[in-house]
């Protein structure tokens, strides 16, 4: 299984644009499906934050191998809807990361890295 990891997120609907990111979210959904199917990713969950002062309020985990996620982010099926999202929803992001057993690898990396 592959510790990486794509933190796909935004703030918010543009006002009057609402029904358009409720359409796109499904469609989103079903694309990231396919992926699954496809071996491109391994997993994906949509997360939903409760209201709070910040600027996230809901992500996509996507799970996979580094170089299977380095390919969907630069597919144009990936960039089309990074594009559509950008047009119904605000402070869209793509972060990356680890997690699983790669966390204690880089946490290891980090410690041997500080001055003693």
């Amino acid at each position: 299984m592959g510790s990486n990891v794509i933190v796909y997120g935004w703030k918010q609907s543009i006002p009057g644009r609402e029904s358009l990111s409720g359409q796109h979210f499904q469609e989103f959904l079903q694309y990231l499906q396919q992926q699954k199917e496809q071996g491109a990713i391994e997993s994906y969950e949509p997360v939903l934050l409760e209201p709070h002062s910040g600027d996230l309020h809901g992500f996509f985990l996507i799970k996979g191998e580094p170089s299977k996620l380095a390919s969907l982010t630069g597919s144009p099926e990936w960039v089309q809807h990074q594009v559509r999202a950008t047009l119904h929803m605000t402070g869209m992001s793509l972060m990356r990361g680890v997690g699983g057993p790669a966390v204690m690898e880089r946490m290891g990396m980090w410690m041997s890295a500080i001055p003693r």
